[in-house]
């Protein structure tokens, strides 16, 4: 019972590294918000890195138009080959091009045809579950050898604050949901704890490759992957690496075929070829520029814009305005060591929102000065001419000096008492427009 609790534990640990979500109450409904914007790294480029650490992945080319595309399916010499229109969001096999074309991933034995997909695919958008409805426009494919799977299973590396440092997450049960099989069949969750000086040993590589249903062979095969997977995963300062599948071929060769890669953003200063691999084509540009400045911003669908430090302050700041009926128009979140530049672009940024029809402040202040944050509302306030209602709640460090350099602005800025207050004058405001 135990054991299989502490796998489920590493398995909601995996999720929760996986997503890195926050929910909070609207209307009884449960709202999914991602805090900040991570690294984003298309399918191609994360076997390429996998590929560099002499993981095995499916022999594969990169194609930004139908001609080189076609090329890259001759050069593949393969019998069957696989093309993968290269986007950020998932469910790409049933999504829909404008184009008229049908799915995201084709197989097919004739280059010729690659050729002709990939045309279809290169400059349409394509709709997925997961893309806004006019889709995201397709600027690359993947062009790849198609190997057959006999047996798929499952395997991740991620930090674990339980215990301090790294774990294996591994399950013969793969190509399937994760928590779907820790939930119904936890007996088939296998974990190895990784002393992060010594590494990976030998001995928990195989006790890990046999957990997962590898024999023969195929074994050793799969240990030594998973103790690459281990050096990747050090390498690029990785918070989680997740293989699913990881699968086995009729010819018998162990193949990482799907991966998905979460990075450190804290290391960014030293993985800067990865970094640089980030593409923000698809993000909102909004949150795009806001990262710029470490804020943490998601647009919302309302009219009141929150301006909050503290991820947990800042849900509970879009709880209270629909609460007392009004709607929040983001989610940003200034973090703990805020300076007067944020404030600045973080008005620059709520103001440019043409839903926007009042702002509402509310900083907790532990480690924020207030002052710096009244100094920073003041500056912004005089030079972006700000034409929507302003309410601001300020509580803690410094919160005197602030107060005081907020009364003698001469701004038409309200002050609120406590977030309750400043909740339902923001409504107030906008009722009275």
């Amino acid at each position: 019972m135990a054991a299989s609790m502490a796998c489920q534990a590493a398995v909601r640990g995996l999720r929760a590294a996986s997503t890195k979500q926050l929910l909070f109450s609207r209307n009884n409904q449960l709202v999914r918000l991602c805090p900040r914007r991570w690294l984003n790294l298309q399918e191609y480029q994360s076997k390429k890195l996998m590929q560099d650490s002499g993981v095995t992945v499916q022999r594969f080319f990169v194609a930004d138009t139908a001609s080189e595309a076609l090329e890259a399916a001759k050069r593949l010499k393969a019998k069957e080959i696989v093309l993968k229109a290269q986007i950020l969001a998932g469910g790409r096999g049933k999504g829909l091009f404008d184009s008229g074309l049908k799915g995201g991933v084709h197989l097919t034995k004739d280059p010729a045809v690659v050729g002709e997909l990939a045309g279809k695919m290169l400059g349409f958008n394509l709709t997925t579950k997961q893309t806004p409805k006019e889709g995201v426009k397709v600027k690359t494919v993947m062009v790849a050898e198609a190997l057959d799977i006999s047996r798929e299973t499952y395997f991740a590396i991620l930090m674990d604050r339980s215990f301090n440092g790294p774990v294996m997450v591994g399950s013969p049960q793969g190509g399937v949901d994760i928590e779907e099989v820790a939930a119904t069949t936890p007996e088939l969750i296998f974990k190895e704890v990784i002393d992060i000086f010594e590494g990976v040993r030998d001995d928990q590589a195989l006790r890990m490759a046999a957990n997962l249903g590898f024999k023969g062979p195929l074994e050793r095969q799969a240990a030594d992957q998973i103790k690459r997977l281990y050096d990747l995963f050090l390498k690029v300062d990785a918070t989680q690496v997740e293989v699913n599948p990881l699968g086995e071929t009729p010819e018998g060769q162990v193949v990482c075929f799907d991966a998905k890669i979460n990075f450190d953003d804290n290391a960014e200063f030293r993985q800067k070829a990865v970094f640089a691999m980030d593409d923000t084509a698809e993000s909102d540009p909004t949150e795009t520029e806001a990262a710029k400045y470490d804020l943490k911003y998601i647009g919302l669908d309302g009219n009141i814009a929150c301006f909050v430090n503290g991820a947990g302050l800042a849900m509970a700041t879009c709880d209270i305005i629909d609460l007392h009926g009004g709607k929040p128009a983001n989610f940003l979140d200034l973090g703990g060591g805020v300076k007067e530049n944020q404030v600045y672009a973080a008005f620059k940024l709520l103001t440019a929102d043409p839903k926007v029809e009042a702002i509402l402040v509310n900083i907790f202040g532990g480690i924020v000065n207030c002052a710096i944050i009244a100094n920073g509302i003041t500056k912004a306030c005089r030079e972006l001419e700000l034409k929507v209602p302003l309410v601001v709640r300020l509580e803690g460090t410094n919160v005197h000096e602030a107060k005081r350099i907020l009364s003698e602005s001469g701004l038409p800025i309200t002050s609120a008492s406590d977030l309750d207050d400043a909740a339902k004058k923001a409504v107030a405001a906008i009722a009275r427009k």
